[in-house]
């Protein structure tokens, strides 16, 4: 069973790590709430791109934030790409909405 402190830490490398990444991708943070969430999920994608490249992934509190902050570059920039040419452009009366 996971403890709670287990979740906070979780939630505080999620932050700085989703932090640090839209710092790295787009110069600004998303919000504590985004910030979090892209950070925990970057942790999962982090520790597996490293594996599937025959790394072993970084340990400790800074090894977890690294992991994490690889792993939400990497998801940052796929869900920009995705945004920038796979989206179409939004309409509101007929005008297109400035970006």
């Amino acid at each position: 069973m996971v403890g709670i402190d287990s979740i906070i830490i979780m939630i505080v490398v999620g932050a700085i790590a989703g932090w640090l990444a839209g710092q790295i991708v787009r110069g600004f943070g998303f919000g504590l709430i985004w910030d979090i969430i892209i950070g925990i999920i970057g942790a999962f994608i982090g520790v597996w791109l490293l594996t599937q490249l025959g790394f072993v992934p970084f340990s400790g509190f800074i090894g977890s934030i690294v992991n994490a902050v690889i792993g939400a570059v990497v998801l940052l920039v796929i869900v920009g790409f995705i945004k920038r040419h796979c989206a179409p452009p939004l309409r509101i009366f007929g005008y297109l909405r400035p970006a």
